[in-house]
């Protein structure tokens, strides 16, 4: 592998660094205009137990909406500061290391916190080698299906679904072609469900969920009849939906769910952009009430103890070809803003990244 090693401090204070930061929170739905990217000063101030990278790939992610906003609301997400780097998932290669568990050449990533950056020093905290089997053309699987919307899915399904293996449940999942959603529907089906039903938004999206992922039924929001599609995909009811967007698709989902089913609330991004959280409508509430459904709110951080052999989990599935994974790449730190965007407007299918540089 060719690294990038200054050998001297004055070799890497030449080097060209640049940085994303944001200049302007949005006013209702976000715009590439809230993002700039600027040269910065090379990281030479390394401290102990800290590490310099090199930026390889970026992950764009959904509750990032929530960090652009004043207060967040939650104590699991930061707001990003005006004029501040911003941060979310990421992986690079060790270019310089102040701590014995890395060396030069190690390859990283970090669920959170890693600076969208060419070149960052990052705390060891939280940081994970990346196991080299995959290759270094899959070292994003790192950000998707081995990194925070794998381990979401797999112990949100675990922990929540409250899935009987060999009673032909129905498991539903609304954006189900994104990068949490279509590695939800599989999981769902590896862990025992019957019959896996997804909505997204366009047809070709469907066409991926069905002929690529093997789902049962897609519904495309946007252009059917997202109650009469239900019906008809989902004969017996539904026992577990996977819900990653609220709003009106949610609302159709729960009048359809069998007495004694399963909401696992994973994200609600049809409300990201709104100023004020947007509750259940009342009629809503009483189904679940009368149904005796279950929603309890779901958040992977809560279970990190179990993140280590959910990665092996992941992985192992992904060797065997249980799991299918598909990613949307844009290239190019000034591209971050615009991958966000697209990607909050729906124009990938599976994990979006964003490839920075090559190692």
């Amino acid at each position: 592998m060719d690294i990038c090693s200054p050998n001297t401090r004055e070799s890497k204070m030449a080097l060209t660094n640049r940085r994303v930061f944001l200049c302007q929170r949005p006013d209702g739905e976000p715009r590439v205009g809230n993002f700039r990217t600027e040269d910065c000063a090379y990281p030479t101030d390394i401290q102990d137990g800290q590490i310099v990278v090199k930026t390889l790939y970026l992950s764009v992610d959904p509750y990032m909406r929530i960090c652009m906003k004043e207060d967040t609301g939650t104590k699991y997400l930061q707001t990003w500061k005006l004029g501040h780097t911003i941060s979310g998932g990421g992986v690079g290669v060790v270019i310089d290391s102040r701590c014995s568990e890395f060396v030069a050449g190690d390859i990283v990533s970090k669920d959170f916190n890693w600076p969208w950056q060419l070149y960052a020093s990052l705390p060891t905290l939280h940081t994970n080698k990346i196991d080299g089997s995959f290759g270094s053309n899959q070292l994003s699987l790192a950000l998707g299906a081995l990194g925070m919307p794998g381990l979401t899915s797999l112990i949100g399904i675990r922990k929540r679904a409250k899935i009987k293996p060999g009673t032909n449940q129905t498991f539903v999942v609304s954006a189900a072609a994104g990068a949490c959603g279509s590695l939800a529907g599989q999981i769902a089906r590896l862990e025992g469900c019957g019959r896996v039903v997804g909505i997204c938004g366009t047809d070709r999206k469907c066409r991926f969920l069905m002929d690529e992922l093997g789902f049962d039924g897609a519904i495309n929001y946007k252009t059917d009849d997202i109650a009469a599609r239900l019906w008809e995909c989902c004969p017996a009811g539904i026992d577990v939906y996977f819900d990653n967007v609220g709003g009106k698709i949610s609302t159709e989902v729960i009048k359809q769910m069998n007495p004694d089913s399963v909401v696992i609330p994973c994200g609600q991004i049809s409300t990201y952009s709104a100023d004020i959280k947007i509750p259940l409508d009342t009629g809503t509430l009483m189904l679940l009430k009368e149904r005796r459904i279950s929603r309890e709110v779901f958040a992977a951080n809560e279970f990190t103890d179990l993140f280590v052999e959910g990665r092996k989990q992941l992985a192992k599935w992904v060797r065997e070809g249980k799991i299918k994974t598909r990613e949307t790449v844009a290239k190019g730190l000034e591209n971050c803003g615009a991958a966000f965007i697209g990607m909050m407007n729906g124009s990938n299918i599976g994990k979006q990244v964003v490839h920075i540089a090559d190692p």
